[in-house]
């Protein structure tokens, strides 16, 4: 009896102190395929490197479907995770703003605003109020997230985030002005989307004025005037000085009014060759493509129909790169080929993006048969590379990166066009992969996948569905023979020996 008591005792013991000290340390193992759970040395430094309190309020509802609810726990698990990295310089609740009214009016005054959500309830479909976001602020400022979209990169929102607003000198991208290239106004998501991290800024570069010193990397997007031979001169000043390009260029001009296209020379081609970058003067077609649409008379009216344009290739074909890691597709217009060509062991090309198995290319100038029925041997030169990076080491030892996409539309809005999101993320995490030292960029795509039952062939359900049944049943069956045959050899032992 005192035997027992003692283990009793030690039991509970043990377990008090593994709770006292699972307090003070947490620790888990990921056993994810991709460490979804484990935070990156980007993150662990941003949160080492605090030197005031955060504090996050996350607005969540309750009761909120599974696969939803996960998107809560996710996050949650997150943030105990920055808050061991911290140094007990993150602080977080959650708040369930469907509690009272002051509370929901607290959430949307923060700018999170309430989604409808589907919800199932005895047998019935209803809508249902859902809040998923946060506010973090340090000291005066905050930076808010507005929803939180399941299976989103969790990691790289929270990281952008604390970064945005705990530094207070954002480094400096420049967009460069003064011939003929798009302004700030024309890349307004861009805008957004790197106004995060950087101080994205028009700069004027000419031969006179080099680039700004504070300026690590510069974007020249479609430049339409010449650009001469001393102004380029100022770029390779910039670069030799450890300084990075993004360019989007168009080599070709393409004017569907008057269903004609034509070369365009900058300058900038030229200045490419030279360092072994060869941007051809064709036209990039490709069987996946976007339509243009096209009035056809019949009979008394004038019918609109969508006709595809190959002339308009759709980009989903991309090398394993952080830059275009996760994305989807890239629409372009009139894009060109690139071809590398070493000059000497100090320069190296990675190719980053492709046109399909079925393209080709067509030179400039060309006429522009919006009518034509194209056929598979329109389509023999697969694979054409449509953007790449060039690096070089320059004699002083620095180096250099030029990120070059042969299409200088693809990033362009203006206030009143939408462009297709994989459009604006492809430029801005070229900008963010010149720029950033940190890591952050391989954060931008590490989403939570969710495997849910409902996607796996019906097949596969059913196996999982008895599975989950018997195997239960089969295991508490199989100890019981098995303690049913220990218990029958004792008694076997017992009736072979003596006792009296």
């Amino acid at each position: 009896m005192k035997k027992t008591n003692l283990t009793i005792v030690l039991i509970i013991a043990i377990l008090v102190f593994a709770n006292l000290v699972s307090e003070q340390y947490f620790f888990r193992l990921d056993l994810t395929e991709d460490k979804q759970y484990t935070l990156s040395d980007a993150t662990e430094n941003i949160m080492a490197s605090l030197e005031n309190p955060i504090t996050v309020k996350a607005y969540f509802s309750e009761n909120l479907p599974p696969d939803i609810a996960k998107t809560k726990n996710d996050f949650e698990e997150y943030l105990i995770e920055y808050a061991q990295h911290s140094d007990d310089n993150l602080f977080y609740t959650f708040i369930n703003p469907n509690e009272n009214e002051s509370l929901e009016q607290e959430a949307m005054e923060a700018g999170i605003n309430p989604v409808m959500i589907n919800v199932r309830e005895k047998d019935q479909m209803k809508q249902q109020k859902a809040f998923l976001g946060a506010v973090l602020q340090l000291e005066d400022r905050k930076e808010t997230i507005p929803f939180v979209q399941p299976g989103a990169p969790l990691e790289y929102m929270l990281s952008s985030s604390i970064k945005k607003i705990a530094i207070t000198d954002k480094p400096e991208v420049g967009l460069m002005q003064g011939h003929g290239q798009v302004s700030i106004t024309d890349l307004f998501q861009v805008k957004t989307a790197l106004d995060v991290l950087y101080d994205f800024k028009a700069v004027t570069v000419n031969d006179s004025v080099g680039v700004p010193k504070q300026i690590k990397t510069l974007a020249l997007v479609r430049p339409t005037d010449t650009i001469n031979s001393a102004t380029l001169g100022q770029l390779d000043t910039f670069l030799e000085n450890g300084g990075n390009l993004f360019i989007a260029l168009n080599r070709v001009n393409g004017d569907l009014n008057n269903s004609y296209g034509t070369g365009l020379t900058t300058g900038v081609e030229k200045w490419l060759h030279e360092k072994g970058l060869e941007v051809h003067e064709d036209f990039v077609i490709d069987a996946q493509c976007a339509t243009v649409a096209v009035q056809q008379r019949q009979g008394f009216f004038n019918i609109t129909s969508n006709v595809a344009f190959p002339y308009i290739p759709i980009i989903n074909e991309f090398a394993d790169h952080p830059s275009t890691k996760g994305l989807d597709a890239v629409v372009m217009q009139f894009a060109s080929s690139l071809k590398f060509t070493a000059k000497d062991s100090l320069s190296t090309f990675t190719p980053l993006a492709f046109s399909s198995k079925k393209s080709g290319s067509i030179p400039a100038p060309q006429f522009f048969n919006i009518q034509k029925e194209w056929t598979d041997n329109d389509f023999n030169a697969p694979n054409r590379i449509v953007s790449g990076v060039l690096e070089q080491t320059h004699p002083n030892g620095n180096r250099s990166r030029i990120y070059v996409v042969a299409d200088g539309d693809f990033p362009v809005g203006g206030n009143q066009q939408s462009l297709q999101a994989d459009n604006v993320n492809l430029m801005v995490n070229a900008i963010d992969w010149l720029s950033d030292d940190t890591g952050l960029i391989d954060l931008r795509t590490k989403g939570i996948r969710y495997r849910p039952i409902a996607k796996l062939e019906e097949r596969t359900k059913i196996t999982l569905k008895y599975a989950n049944f018997l195997l239960p049943i089969v295991l508490v069956i199989v100890y019981g023979m098995v303690r049913m045959q220990m218990n029958k050899n004792k008694r076997s032992r017992r009736l072979e020996e003596n006792y009296e």
